[in-house]
């Protein structure tokens, strides 16, 4: 499948989907855009920026949800001017999928949303790359019947994005079979930053423990995907959300270098 001018799967080299959690402001949006694709750059791979205008779904009715769909939209097509990166950002609602697509390259169904069948409709109809994030209630196998959803209603690619399951009360559990079987009927990508999370378990926001992220998407390279999503932020510890799950770009430099690596020892995870 394509994502602007990036392949991803069958055979293509693995991709960095990152950016921002949500969007705080025009030059925090460039500024984190332009130091990812330097980061990228360095290690040869192509990069898909992410970062949301809405986070629809939050602990509280006073947390932070971004500058909302227009002011957001006017951003991201911004950067992806400044920048030339595809865009990849969240769809919450059916209404919001044409406006959206004028902009984003890959439009992102939220891992609660992944079974709803009028907003995987309405993605599939502006024509562009979908990436259905696994629900945390969803085993492997069942995220196929969503997959099969989007390609019914015409999409022109679809990825899935391993985030975690729900392992009893606010955490998440990977397992990595899961990317083994998953990827055999669509590209995958791991959410390193997602998988990290404690659910609901901060005071106005969810927690979590970055200092998994890199262990795990060692290991989510090692099994073999096709993507890699990580979120990153100037200042993590006052990210308005998911801030503990976020790395420093200086942390993705190193984090890159150590997964190359992986793929270079193994190139026979590379799917032809």
């Amino acid at each position: 499948m394509q994502i602007g001018d990036v392949g991803v799967g069958d055979g293509a080299p693995l991709v960095l989907v990152s950016g921002l959690n949500v969007i705080e402001s025009l030059d925090g949006a460039l500024e984190t855009a332009e130091a990812v694709q330097d980061v990228a750059e360095l290690h040869g791979l192509s990069v898909i920026f992410k970062a949301s205008f809405d986070k629809a779904n939050r602990s509280s009715r006073h947390s932070y949800r971004g500058p909302g769909i227009d002011e957001g939209m006017r951003i991201l097509a911004h950067v992806k001017r400044e920048t030339g990166l595809p865009i990849l950002t969240d769809v919450h609602e059916p209404g919001q999928a044409k406006l959206v697509a004028e902009v984003a390259d890959c439009l992102q169904i939220p891992a609660f949303l992944s079974r709803q069948t009028d907003l995987i409709a309405a993605c599939a109809a502006t024509g562009r790359a979908i990436n259905l994030k696994k629900g945390q209630f969803m085993a492997p196998r069942d995220i196929e019947h969503a997959v099969e959803k989007a390609q019914g209603f015409g999409a022109s690619g679809v990825m899935v994005t391993e985030r975690g399951t729900s392992f009893g009360y606010n955490d998440l559990v990977v397992d990595m079979r899961g990317l083994l079987s998953m990827r055999g009927y669509a590209p995958i990508c791991f959410d390193a930053t997602h998988a990290a999370q404690y659910p609901g378990a901060g005071a106005n926001a969810s927690d979590g423990d970055r200092s998994v992220v890199g262990p795990l998407a060692r290991a989510a390279v090692a099994i073999g995907i096709d993507a890699l999503f990580i979120e990153v932020h100037p200042d993590p510890d006052s990210a308005p959300c998911d801030g503990p799950c976020q790395l420093l770009v200086s942390d993705l430099d190193r984090l890159l270098g150590e997964v190359c690596a992986i793929q270079a020892a193994l190139p026979a995870l590379r799917r032809t």
